[in-house]
């Protein structure tokens, strides 16, 4: 198949993402992005190449010749292509240079649209831009111009609209704009927000007049959206969600943090994978016993390995037929099940001292018990267990940093970091640290909170062992009841 290229708007805040956006980065074979993207989107693109431009205002950034050249010569190698841009393609993104350059070249190529800043971030702040008896209408303008420029005449005619005025990358000329508009007629009085979301390192709402905005925005950072007219001093409510726009770092390998994201994200919070862990196959990991009497399995991970050297040396499922099957948690048991295979012992309390008394009431003494589990796992289980059955203990993985580890910037912005396994939260404090001293360490597990004992950060422990149980402690801990 000859090479294409999807502009795809990537939204303008975590989430906002759409489904067929989505499927693009999915399928893709290279991601050509900028600045303002959430860098969580990347890792849905796999394997994808990931070639950045950045491209932000009064920063070096990539020539649009560059960019458009870049897209031509990666799709005309074949590839399918992502030019992945913050908020909507075409609203203010350069996305129409860029499709027209395509199709110039004669590149198959489409738009995906996205959810724009201009009216996305106002809404999540509580501002709508249109409301019965306010606003019929919005108009939104851009205030970049180039370097030393005033802003363009039709700016006085702004001051007559009847609606809403959103004004994007602006900040750095909001004097000029209240100036010009109350110049122009507007009263000073106009309400007036900046409101700050999606990209920003912090969120805020500043809400004003024309004639005080300035002042009192003046330390806001940007990127910010500028709202004016008399939408601008509503303020809805901007979430229900018990974590609504609480930011959460997550540590753990791409499957759990997967996990953790979803229940995180259902309760409104902003996760991001702050150290993604690998598990590392040991030189133990090709030992797949399939004749003792009982096969322990401590991890769903752990699972998926033994089943995939199991396959290698010749042998499949069937070769547990007389073997009786045991997992620490229903995760583990629920691996088990894509074998096509049921777990005869699961631990009720999803621990290993809750499994090994599980196995002590339902085994024979002297049975051969083999346990298939993480380098840095519990060794306190194979010493119990070996004092009545004939242990066999593999070491079988190991967990270690992999290539997904986020910027400082965003590890500065967290509220809140969460550790799934002690061995996972090591390696990931040996990635990350320091840590903000404001930020919740939340554990899945008492012994995987020992790790983080000497930090003087505040901490919390889940009340089982799963990624419900953590996201709900968190909610318990930062969520809007307790603010």
């Amino acid at each position: 198949m000859s090479g294409f290229v999807s502009l795809v708007g990537a939204g303008c805040a975590p989430g906002l993402l759409t489904l067929l956006g989505e499927a693009r980065l999915r399928e893709c074979d290279a991601v050509v992005y900028d600045d303002l993207i959430d860098r969580e989107l990347l890792r849905m693109a796999g394997d994808a190449e990931l070639i950045y431009m950045g491209k932000r205002a009064g920063r070096p950034s990539a020539g649009q010749e560059d960019i458009c050249a870049e897209l031509i010569r990666l799709a005309r190698e074949g590839k399918r292509v992502v030019r992945l841009k913050g908020g909507d393609p075409y609203i203010f993104g350069r996305g129409g240079e860029e499709m027209a350059a395509l199709a110039a070249a004669g590149v198959p190529c489409e738009a995906v649209p996205g959810v724009s800043s201009a009216y996305a971030i106002p809404e999540l702040a509580g501002i709508p831009l249109t409301h019965r008896g306010l606003a019929r209408g919005f108009a939104v303008v851009t205030a970049s111009v180039k370097d030393g420029a005033a802003l363009p005449d039709y700016f006085d005619t702004l001051a007559s609209f009847p609606g809403t005025l959103v004004v994007l990358m602006g900040l750095g000329k909001l004097g000029e704009i209240a100036s010009r508009l109350t110049r122009a007629g507007s009263p000073g009085s106009t309400p007036c927000a900046v409101v700050s979301g999606g990209s920003a390192p912090e969120r805020y709402c500043l809400r004003g007049t024309l004639s005080d905005i300035a002042a009192k925005a003046q330390n806001c950072p940007g990127p910010a959206v500028i709202v004016i007219g008399e939408c601008a001093a509503m303020e809805l409510p901007a979430g229900a969600l018990p974590l609504s726009g609480v930011r959460v770092g997550l540590t753990g390998t791409a499957r759990l943090n997967a996990k953790l994201a979803r229940e995180l994200t259902s309760l409104g919070a902003e996760p991001f994978t702050a150290c993604e862990l690998e598990l590392v196959p040991t030189a133990a990991a090709a030992d797949t016993p399939t004749d003792c009497d009982c096969l322990v399995f401590t991890s769903a991970a752990g699972v998926d390995l033994y089943f995939e050297n199991l396959l290698k040396s010749g042998r499949d499922a069937r070769a547990l037929a007389s073997t009786r099957l045991a997992a620490i948690g229903k995760a583990t048991a629920s691996a088990l099940r894509k074998y096509a295979l049921s777990a005869d012992i699961v631990a009720p309390g999803q621990n290993s001292a809750s499994l090994a008394d599980e196995l002590m009431e339902t085994l024979d003494e002297g049975a051969s018990v083999c346990l298939y589990r993480s380098a840095a796992g519990d060794r306190a289980l194979a010493a119990r267990l070996a004092e009545r059955y004939r242990v066999r203990d593999i070491a079988a993985y190991e967990a270690v940093p992999g290539k997904r580890t986020a910027g400082r910037e965003l590890i500065e912005r967290a509220d809140a970091f969460t550790f799934t396994s002690a061995a996972g939260a090591r390696a990931a404090l040996e990635k990350i640290s320091p840590l903000p001293e404001r930020a919740v360490l939340a554990a899945i597990g008492e012994r995987c909170a020992a790790p983080l004992a000497g930090l003087p950060n505040p901490k919390l422990c889940a009340g089982r062992p799963d990624v419900h149980s953590l996201a709900d402690a968190i909610a318990g801990a930062l969520g809007r009841a307790n603010k």
